[in-house]
């Protein structure tokens, strides 16, 4: 149970994020629900740029799951090569590129039970999706949210099913919706794996981290 004093401090962390970066944005690029659904199941393993890269002409062609299975699974194959897995990609998007058009009228649904019963859509992926485009206060934990919230001792956990249920407990309601954000970007350009910038940080009075690289 979150203690006051505890509530307090993450509530404090919180609002400096907000007041940096008030409405803070994923990188991947998509010009619709379903370009970010193929664009997060791509980014499996692989960077946001990188996948930005390859997607940019793709979505150009294929933006819809009509549009995806007319290219086929070596088009496609032919768009995301530069990405690692690319042929096990490319094989799971268009799977759930089928079955898309056949069972849910060629719409990406906003149901995370129905998202993850697609090729290649883990617990990660449909939370992504449903906050990103849904707006649903829904946490997808990856190494960089892992990382922070067990830092800082925001979100301790040793699964990313533990850090998950530890931000939905421990974060404010109001911040809820964009805190996977305001934590993968800290955790991306701030808090770092090998050598976090600590001197730079915004809430670096306010982390638990013990072992401050000041440098």
């Amino acid at each position: 149970m979150t203690t006051a004093s505890e509530y307090h401090r993450i509530y404090r962390i919180f609002s400096r994020f907000r007041s940096e970066q008030a409405e803070p944005k994923g990188e991947l690029e998509h010009t619709n629900v379903f370009t970010l659904l193929v664009a997060v199941v791509l980014s499996a393993q692989a960077t946001d740029a990188g996948v930005n890269r390859a997607t940019r002409k793709l979505f150009e062609i294929a933006d819809s799951p009509e549009k995806m299975l007319r290219l086929g699974e070596e088009g496609l194959a032919g768009y995301i090569k530069s990405i690692g897995l690319y042929r096990t990609k490319a094989r799971n998007v268009m799977k759930l590129s089928q079955i898309l058009q056949d069972d849910f009228g060629g719409a990406v649904p906003a149901s995370r039970s129905a998202l993850q019963s697609l090729p290649g859509v883990g617990r990660k992926t449909a939370n992504v999706v449903l906050n990103m485009w849904f707006g649903h206060p829904a946490q997808a934990v990856d190494t960089h949210i892992f990382r922070v919230g067990n830092r800082t001792g925001l979100a301790p956990g040793k699964t990313v099913g533990e850090v998950e249920q530890a931000i939905e407990n421990n974060v404010p309601v109001e911040f809820q919706k964009h805190a996977h954000h305001w934590l993968i970007l800290h955790g991306r350009y701030v808090c770092k794996a090998r050598k976090p910038s600590c001197g730079s940080c915004i809430i670096a009075d306010l982390c638990t981290f013990t072992e401050k690289v000041t440098a």
